[in-house]
């Protein structure tokens, strides 16, 4: 089990960044959450398999989200133990 920490940069949002990947989590075996943040960008924390985890992130990335993205930073983070399943947070 891995943890993944992304936080978006760009206009990621009101345009419905955080419902689409929460309908893109659906697809995976991944808990975790996405939020807003004040400054504008979005916080995504995610874990599962590591499989799991690199093919929902790759989905993200290749999905029409990727126009709204301009840059994105990961950070390697302690799996939730929190979680369950995948939510928008507010």
């Amino acid at each position: 089990m891995i943890g993944r920490q992304i936080i978006y940069e760009g206009r990621v949002q009101g345009v419905g960044f955080r419902y689409t990947v929460r309908s893109l989590a659906k697809g995976f075996d991944v808990l975790g959450w996405v939020r807003n943040l004040p400054d504008g960008r979005v916080e995504l924390q995610v874990c599962g398999e590591s499989d799991e985890v690199r093919d929902f992130l790759i989905t993200i990335r290749e999905s029409e989200l990727n126009s709204y993205i301009k840059a994105e930073q990961e950070l390697v983070v302690p799996p939730l133990s929190d979680a369950k399943g995948f939510e928008i947070r507010f």
